[in-house]
């Protein structure tokens, strides 16, 4: 049986929403009084399942209108370790996330540049001269839909 009954979830999608509501607001949605509704989310927070808050940026209204998700295949194993890899493209300010992941590459990186020449420019002044790079395949983002995760 779940720790987590409908209410939880109710108040989750809600601040999945908007993170920014009001503890009222939010159990006016949630069908819970204020009071519940504060310690249901500091319940939430105590367990770990609400770990932090964020706020979503416009990358296209900051002068980013290019995304491409790289699939990189590191050269040889064993050559660089993960962790001075992962290091090193996270300093990457126009990467946005670091995927390790199972497959044909060994990391998938969310890459965001204000068109394709920048984008080529990062690629190649930043991305390629990091140590242990071996095949790289980019994928163009055309266009994304963003769906609420499974709750």
């Amino acid at each position: 049986m779940s720790a987590w009954d409908d209410k939880d979830f109710a108040l989750l999608r809600a601040l999945s929403r908007d993170v920014t509501q009001s503890t009222g607001a939010l159990g006016r949605q949630s069908g819970l009084s204020q009071p519940a509704t504060w310690r249901r989310i500091k319940r939430l927070q105590a367990a770990g399942v609400l770990a932090g808050r964020r706020v979503d940026l416009n990358v296209e209204a900051l002068g980013f209108g290019v995304t491409v998700f790289l699939g990189v295949k590191l050269a040889t194993r064993g050559q660089v370790s993960l962790e001075d890899f992962e290091r090193a493209v996270t300093a990457i300010l126009e990467v946005q996330t670091v995927q390790h992941v199972l497959g044909r590459y060994d990391y998938r990186l969310r890459v965001v540049a204000r068109d394709i020449a920048d984008f080529e420019r990062v690629l190649r002044h930043r991305i390629m001269t990091v140590r242990g790079i071996g095949d790289v395949e980019a994928n163009v983002l055309l266009s994304e839909e963003r769906l609420l995760g499974p709750l």
